[in-house]
């Protein structure tokens, strides 16, 4: 392998590409693999890519990004560049996961990166490459094939976490969070997964047997009630794809989700951490729903940014998904903010604007346009964000008006 210096311990960055391709993909013997990263996280693109053949890959093939590359758009690109996007790039990646390759997303990225930048220009950017990765995206909702989203601590993260002490440093205590999350600085990190899987499966499978027809959430600031889609089922943890293949897709995950009513949410909620979107932190959100649509919403700080996401499409005022995650889980519990959704996610209950999964529903052949009429939206975007904190009470609403304890004080009932 190519000589590397690392800040951290390269045993746990083998591991963490072990449990990716065993765990988080599960891939299989005969699959091709499409990976997307940024540059500094090739040695971990290397790694899996080595796993991967070893699990009898066909083809890895990787897609590297690059910040400059990408800053260079804002700084120097034209006035048509940013309503452009690589379309044939992501239809390419939908005929590959028609193929059975398997998807692999690694998240490093500076979360600041387009902070200086215009907020017009990233919303433009953002709605052209929404609109041209649908091919693609459509079948990652609807879980057609195995993919998996994965971390590597990357150094202008690093730094925007643990700010003020040497990047060295940061990226070393960013990469033992990460170790700690994925749980690969365990001694046998895959039987780690299996029981921690299973444990979400055993939530999954009581929700799914309590056949809620609403989640009421309270706490500081919120008190909202969220419609479940008709037929909707829960998910969490493994899963199985489409294609036959039981897959974990976030690595770290510790939520089991679902998909809302579209037309069925009702009340306040207020943002319990900080959202970064768009190279921007939108602190203190709070919005007011009113049949299923966002009708008020304000932040301390970011709320143009706010403001132009909820106006990417009428779907962007409405849930795509609603996440339980205990207080104590152990990404809340280290104490840490990320600024990174893959983990912040897993540290607090949230919603999502935007795009369902279809996955999330017990008959997973529905049309699109049965979705709907279910209660699936449908959106350019899908953008999570935390509402769960210590005081949060969620009580299961069942369709004869009775009530069941979910959440007590932050954790299951």
């Amino acid at each position: 392998m190519t000589t590397e210096t690392l800040s951290f311990d390269a045993a746990n960055l083998d591991k963490l590409a072990e449990v990716i391709v065993r765990v988080g993909l599960n891939l299989q013997h005969g699959q091709g693999l499409l990976i997307s990263a940024p540059v500094e996280a090739l040695p971990l693109v290397r790694r899996v890519a080595a796993a991967a053949y070893r699990a009898g890959a066909t083809v890895v093939t990787p897609f590297l990004t690059d910040e400059a590359v990408e800053l260079a758009r804002y700084e120097h690109g034209q006035d048509v560049s940013f309503d452009s996007a690589a379309a044939w790039l992501f239809e390419g990646m939908a005929k590959a996961y028609d193929q059975n390759t398997a998807r692999l997303a690694i998240s490093a990225a500076n979360p600041m990166l387009l902070a200086g930048q215009d907020p017009e220009k990233i919303s433009r950017v953002g709605k052209a490459t929404s609109v041209a990765a649908r091919p693609a995206l459509e079948k990652i909702t609807r879980f057609e094939t195995n993919w998996n989203v994965a971390p590597y601590p990357g150094v202008a993260w690093a730094r925007q976490v643990f700010s003020g002490i040497p990047d060295d440093d940061a990226v070393g205590k960013l990469a033992n969070a990460i170790f700690a999350a994925t749980r690969v600085d365990q001694p046998d990190p895959v039987s780690a997964w299996e029981a921690h899987n299973a444990t979400l499966q055993a939530r999954v499978d009581w929700l799914n047997g309590e056949r809620f027809s609403a989640l009421h959430f309270q706490s500081e600031g919120t008190d909202l009630t969220v419609g479940l889609a008709d037929g909707h089922a829960w998910q969490g943890g493994a899963s199985q794809s489409r294609n036959g293949i039981i897959c974990s897709p976030n690595i770290p995950t510790e939520e089991v989700f679902t998909t809302p009513h579209a037309a069925r949410v009702d009340g306040v909620v207020a943002a319990s951490k900080p959202l970064v979107v768009r190279g921007t932190v939108i602190r203190d959100i709070k919005v007011r729903f009113e049949n299923g649509r966002i009708v008020e919403a304000s932040a301390s700080s970011g709320e143009a940014v706010l403001t132009k996401l909820i106006d990417t499409d009428e779907g962007a005022r409405r849930l795509g998904e609603v996440a339980l995650v205990p207080h104590d889980s152990p990404i809340s519990n280290s104490g840490l903010l990320f600024f990174n959704t893959l983990f912040d996610e897993n540290a607090a209950c949230h919603i999502a604007q935007g795009q369902c999964y279809t996955e999330c529903f017990e008959n997973q052949d529905l049309s699109p346009e049965e979705v709907t009429a279910a209660g699936g939206n449908t959106s350019l975007i899908h953008e999570d964000w935390m509402i769960g904190a210590r005081d949060t009470q969620i009580d299961g609403i069942k369709a004869d008006g009775s009530r069941v304890a979910v959440f007590r004080n932050g954790n299951w009932a």
